[in-house]
């Protein structure tokens, strides 16, 4: 189900918050509270449904409750557990913005057209996400800032990215 393009990850759930079944929600959305709109969220196997009510926002987080969790014990069982909600419940993004469910498994090539490898990840380090970059011909996986400048095109139609990465990045 999680595989399903019809489905994003939204968020994934850190754990018990107190004693009383509260969980620690982590949200990939751009507003973090913006994760209860789309609710209810589906577990990645598709089991479990939830409805959420936010309660506070806490340290790297917010803190939760979810339909069904009522103890410390249930909250804790979901300890890491991503959460996902239908690309329909989702806004329509502008132009130059991306889910990253959309990025990964694209292929990048330089602006010469040689192929460099292929989006494993998207990272986030607080201030840009950056494109992790797998392919047969690197010792390592590779960071590229995902910007404007460093890529200017990325074609969904094509499953195709076009980089300007740094001199020496992919050596």
């Amino acid at each position: 189900m999680a595989d399903s393009p019809e489905m994003i990850c939204v968020g994934a759930i850190g754990g018990a918050f107190g004693v009383r079944g509260e969980v620690r929600l982590k949200s990939f959305t751009a507003e973090a509270e913006a994760i209860a709109d789309y609710a209810p969220l589906t577990t990645e196997d598709g089991t479990c449904d939830f409805d959420i009510v936010l309660t506070r926002s806490i340290k790297n987080g917010i803190a939760a409750r979810l339909s069904g969790i009522v103890t410390k014990e249930d909250a804790d069982a979901l300890k890491g557990v991503k959460l996902f909600a239908p690309r329909d419940r989702l806004p329509d993004l502008p132009e130059d913005e991306f889910y990253h469910t959309d990025l990964i498994g694209l292929e990048v090539r330089d602006t010469g057209g040689t192929v460099l490898g292929k989006v494993k990840s998207v990272q986030n380090n607080g201030a840009e996400d950056m494109l992790e970059i797998h392919g047969p011909g690197l010792k390592n996986t590779v960071l590229l800032t995902f910007s404007k400048a460093v890529v200017p095109t990325v074609d969904l139609a094509t499953g195709r990215i076009i980089a300007d990465p740094p001199e020496g990045l992919f050596d």
